[in-house]
């Protein structure tokens, strides 16, 4: 309680672990019960929630995640963030499985958990520094082993598209939604943990057999692709028309333009070492080091996939340096990546369209494919500078203060801005983008690997869908979505599906032997369509139905040589359907009675 400055620690309902399970499952349902409609994001009703999972610190495979949830101030709706790195585990290993923070603090405060003991600590030293230099100084002040979880300066100053930054220099990014505006609306700097238990499991012995079978697969399936990271399919995805280019306006970029900014590249250039999260076999994250060049001297986190397809293939930037400079300075001012680089491709097209100036831009000319122009923007939508404090609004808000038919080019969906990934490339992307209850997101149904070589035999998805196949697709991309929602709620990354490795009754098994549960595929799947549902529910008490599981005009009119349209109505009254909700797109009473949802 922030309002009061003071903690306490409950225990939870079992039943409540066992119908949401834990993560952004028993979040949303915390979420639901806390907020009525009027909540305001940036109020202190709105609680910000941390969250792990059953499986978190008990070393299974890939689970070094945990996720943060709340209503979004950028959207208006129900928001969740999942984050990976280590700082789940220490805040298992201290002996919890989720933090809620209610009210505000009456000056900057930062919560340090050393295992029991709970501490709200002065952090108005901290207040105004880079999530870098924050996590430093806490190291010092509390223990060097701790975990942080921060917020830079853009969260402080509540920009909307300001995230989470966890892990110090690694920085694991709670990063979409604007989850780190409703942080620093709290006064809330910093949440730092350090945990010394061993989390306790029902079948340690069969736990341990299994997790050792788990880790060959998962290393032999996807530890090839651990090689290049996110990025290593950058060309293939040019191939087939799923890499975005100019604001989602251009056909194709070449392949020559997306191989100087893929994965190998990276490798040949400025890649220095690989990283993994907690108990991972996989290691995807990049250290890499800028030695000459105009943003030269620079070293850290590399570019992920998303953040490369944004600030890159959008943005038609093919300076790898120049799009890792841009990346730290979001790690660094705590921002989103993903809609920073759609907010400057967005910023680019207003500009050269007429709608912006440079009295608008602070005399910085927005050119397509100028290295300088994007981490110029991003600087000032850190800082808040000239046109960058209305970028920071989001996308759909600026389009809206800007005007002039700015809109049809904001590529948004219930004000969320588009990941690195074409809906117009995959049918069950167009809908998952639609319908994602955070708006649009391509891990809500993670369905595009489906499509090309992933199979689940457990839940009947037995081979690739035909990537603009309309038969069966409702169904396959609601079953991705609910077994995408288990992922979020045991807080097992989703890579470890990639290669074809990790299957349903794994997870299943490690539910199991965890909790001592013994839940079988069909209950497992149904929970999470119970959890699918209930952030349904929040949104459409948020306003939320047919009108808004919408695509950009753009994406609906604009073909790409490599794509289709998407027939979005079509899929739509499909997918409403298979769910069981009304034309409108409303849980009906018989479903919410079957999910047990009432």
């Amino acid at each position: 309680d922030l309002d009061k400055g003071r903690t306490q620690s409950e225990s939870l309902d079992e039943d409540l672990f066992r119908d949401f399970v834990g993560g952004s499952g028993v979040g949303a349902k915390m979420l639901y019960e806390k907020t009525p409609r009027e909540t305001d994001p940036l109020s202190g009703d709105n609680p910000l929630i941390f969250m792990v999972g059953p499986l978190t610190a008990t070393r299974v495979p890939c689970t070094g995640r945990h996720a943060v949830i709340t209503k979004s101030p950028l959207t208006g709706i129900f928001a969740e963030s999942n984050v990976g790195g280590y700082w789940g585990v220490a805040l298992k290993r201290a002996g919890f499985d989720g933090i809620i923070f209610e009210g505000k603090a009456k000056s900057p405060t930062y919560l340090w958990i050393n295992d029991e003991k709970i501490t709200l600590k002065d952090a108005r030293h901290l207040w105004g520094k880079n999530s870098r230099e924050t996590d430093e100084i806490l190291k010092k002040e509390t223990h060097p082993k701790a975990v942080t979880a921060v917020v830079g300066p853009a969260g402080e100053r509540m920009v909307k598209i300001s995230c989470i930054v966890h892990d110090g220099a690694d920085a694991r990014m709670a990063g979409r939604c604007g989850v780190g505006a409703v942080m620093g609306s709290k006064n809330l700097k910093a949440v730092v943990v350090y945990g010394s238990k061993e989390a306790s499991v029902a079948e340690p012995e069969k736990l341990r057999a299994s997790i050792k079978a788990g880790r060959a697969i998962i290393r032999e399936a996807a530890g090839p692709w651990g090689k290049l990271g996110t990025s290593g399919g950058i060309v293939n995805y040019e191939k087939v028309g799923n890499f975005p280019h100019q604001n989602w306006s251009l056909s194709d970029w070449g392949e020559e333009e997306a191989t100087r900014i893929t994965g190998q590249t990276m490798a040949d250039t400025i890649l220095t070492g690989q990283y993994a999260c907690a108990h991972c076999p996989i290691a995807c994250g990049r250290e890499i080091q800028v030695k000459e060049g105009p943003f030269a001297p620079l070293e850290g986190k590399g570019p992920e996939y998303e953040t490369l397809g944004v600030m890159g293939g959008l943005c038609l930037v093919d300076s790898l340096e120049a799009i890792a400079k841009a990346s730290q300075l979001c790690d660094l001012y705590g921002l989103d990546t993903i809609s920073t680089g759609g907010l400057v491709a967005f910023a680019i097209e207003a500009y050269q369209k007429g709608l912006i100036t440079k009295k608008d831009t602070g005399g910085l000319e927005l050119k397509w494919g100028s290295a300088d122009s994007l981490v110029e923007l991003v600087e000032k939508i850190g800082k808040g500078e000239d046109i960058g404090r209305l970028l920071g609004e989001g996308v759909k808000r600026a389009a809206e203060e800007i005007g002039g038919g700015a809109i049809e080019f904001a590529i948004q969906v219930k004000g969320l801005e588009f990941p690195a990934h074409d809906p117009r490339c995959f049918h069950s992307v167009a809908l998952s983008y639609a319908t994602s209850n955070r708006g649009a997101c391509h891990l809500a149904g993670w369905s595009h690997p489906y499509e090309v070589s992933l199979s689940q035999p457990d839940i009947g998805i037995d081979e690739p869908h035909e990537r603009h196949q309309l038969e069966g697709k409702a169904e396959f991309t609601a079953k991705l979505q609910n077994l995408m929602c288990m992922f979020d709620a045991l807080l097992l990354c989703k890579f470890a599906q990639i290669g074809g490795g990790l299957k349903v009754h794994h997870m299943v098994d490690w539910l199991n032997l965890v909790t001592g549960q013994d839940m079988g595929v069909e209950e497992f799947m149904r929970t999470g369509e119970r959890i699918f549902n209930l952030k349904r529910l929040y949104n459409t008490r948020c306003g939320i139905s047919r009108k808004d599981d919408s695509l950009p005009p753009r994406i609906l009119t604009h073909k790409r040589a490599r794509g289709k349209l998407p027939p979005l109505g079509e899929l739509l009254s499909d997918y409403y359907q298979y769910r069981g909700w009304s034309e409108d797109g409303i849980p009906l009473p018989e479903k919410l009675t079957q999910l047990n949802l009432h």
